[in-house]
Formats: structure tokens, sequence, C-alpha cells
């Protein structure tokens, strides 16, 4: 079993809708998100537009990485620069970190349908972007 952890500051969003598509790509993988920073809850436009496409995360909740340093990842994803550049040190085994950087769609300012146009293009950049992060680096048949 391939073991992912996906990172960024406040596992709002880019590090959630990451984590839901890479197991809606392979339910054999085991894949998590945390944050550096997490924030109260999963962002509800978050939770909206990956409702627009078929996938759940009105149960998912926010992580801090804290409880994952001493567990082993076969890859460690940041989506956010800030994640990036504060990533932890695992005592655990990481085999490979990538970097994988999304502008952060909780920023976004105006009104509802403005904000959710920004997370519906973050959420297709992230689907597009873990998709072939799958095929290059995950993919086992």
């Amino acid at each position: 079993m391939i073991k992912v952890l996906i990172l960024c500051t406040g596992n709002s969003s880019r590090s959630q809708m990451a984590e839901a598509f890479l197991k809606s790509f392979d339910p054999r993988l085991e894949i998590y998100s945390a944050g550096t920073r997490p924030a109260d809850r999963v962002h509800h436009a978050a939770i909206k537009v990956m409702n627009e496409v078929g996938i759940n995360l009105n149960s998912n909740i926010t992580k801090n990485v804290d409880q994952y340093l001493t567990a082993s990842f076969d890859h460690v994803i940041t989506v956010c620069d800030n994640a990036r550049e504060t990533c932890p040190v695992f005592t655990g085994r990481v085999g490979k970190r990538f970097h994988i950087g999304f502008e952060d769609p909780a920023n976004a300012k105006g009104n509802e349908e403005e904000i959710l146009k920004v997370f519906r293009r973050v959420r297709d950049q992230i689907r597009e972007r873990m998709f072939e992060f799958y095929k290059k680096e995950l993919f086992r048949e």
C-alpha cells in the first residue's frame, strides 16, 4: 500500500481537495492530508465545489501535521509555499518529497459566485496536477 501525505497551511481547501482526488483515482492508495496551522474546519466553498464533481467532503475534518510526524510515508506533497517553507521534520521514513503549488482559494475576494469561481479554477488545477502525479509516481497495475 502506497502512503501519501499532502500538506498545506490550513488543511481547509487545497490539501483536502488533493487528498480527495487522489483517493478517487485509486482506492488502493492510503492518502492523508494535514496542515501546519490547521483551520477550524474545511472551507464551505471547497465542500461545495467538490460536491459539484461528485466528491463529498462534508464529513472531512482538518488535521494537524503533528499527528503524522512519526509515521512513514512513501511521498509527502506540499501544495502551498508556506507549508513547503515550514515543512516539519518527520522522524518516520519519508520516501520522496514533492512541491505541487496552488494559489490559496480561501484568499479569494468578492461575492459568493466570484469566490466559487476561484475555488472551481483551483479545484480543476488540483485535479489535473494530482492526476499527472498519480500517473507518473503512483500508478501500479
